[in-house]
């Protein structure tokens, strides 16, 4: 007997402002530069290209290569899709962390 392996693509989950919020706090709580623009770029294929490339102004080449693993999107980039996917950049004081934590992908601190 053999067990299936589908592919699970976290695009599909992202479907409310709210999920979207979590998922991209996650990322940022990294501090993986690599790591938070491809969360991004998940996030914008949730969303739909076309549709953020309207809104955002930016084509969807510019969308795809910023938001790819590789990517180093621009603030202004950052905070144009941020608006246009309805969510906010915002800055807190770091808490303190007992020594040795790292943050977990996907589970609450």
């Amino acid at each position: 007997m053999s067990d299936k392996v589908y592919d699970y693509d976290p695009a599909a989950a992202l479907e409310s402002e709210e999920a979207i919020a979590v998922f991209l706090a996650d990322a940022l709580e990294t501090g993986d530069s690599a790591y938070i623009a491809k969360a991004m770029g998940v996030v914008a294929r949730a969303k739909g290209m076309t549709e953020l490339a309207r809104e955002t102004g930016l084509s969807r080449e510019q969308l795809y290569r910023s938001f790819s693993e590789q990517g180093n999107p621009t603030l202004k980039t950052m905070l144009a899709v941020m608006r246009a996917l309805g969510v906010d950049l915002t800055a807190r004081p770091h808490q303190d962390e007992p020594a040795g934590f790292r943050p977990v992908h996907g589970y609450p601190r």
